[in-house]
């Protein structure tokens, strides 16, 4: 099960950072046209509506992609309170179709698996141990 905890980590680290640039996009697009229209039109306010508007709507995609960049971090070093966040966050990415769902039902089947609880409470994976070869006598 540490390989499924391992995909999932770095599913969350890929869609919250997929998340965060997609914020990081529309204020750009967004303050942008409103500092653009605002010089060429020689009027302030659609460049504070749309500056407004870009701000908010960037720090709301920031603050839903946030916990899942959190999570995966947290997924691969094996803490205990990360499978807890995942699992809220598997439940908030349910009605996100089709990403969202995908990852919501994948991270929800690995973090609930008898497995993986385990596996979260003894810290992670046990090392592999290696015998030296021996050599007969």
């Amino acid at each position: 099960m540490d390989k499924h905890v391992n995909i999932l980590g770095i599913l969350c680290i890929v869609f919250g950072g997929m998340g965060l640039i997609a914020a990081a996009v529309v204020f750009i697009l967004l303050v942008g046209t409103g500092i653009a229209s605002g010089v060429a039109s020689g009027e302030g306010e659609a460049m504070a509506v749309l500056s407004i508007i870009g701000i908010i709507i960037a720090g709301i995609a920031i603050i839903s992609s946030l916990p899942s960049l959190i999570v995966g971090i947290g997924l691969l070093k094996y803490k205990q309170w990360a499978r807890i966040l995942g699992i809220i966050v598997a439940i908030i990415n349910l009605p996100g179709f089709p990403v969202g769902t995908a990852i919501g039902i994948y991270g929800l089947w690995v973090l609930f698996n008898d497995d993986t609880i385990r596996l979260f409470e003894q810290g992670g994976p046990a090392p592999v141990q290696t015998q030296a070869p021996t050599q007969p006598a």
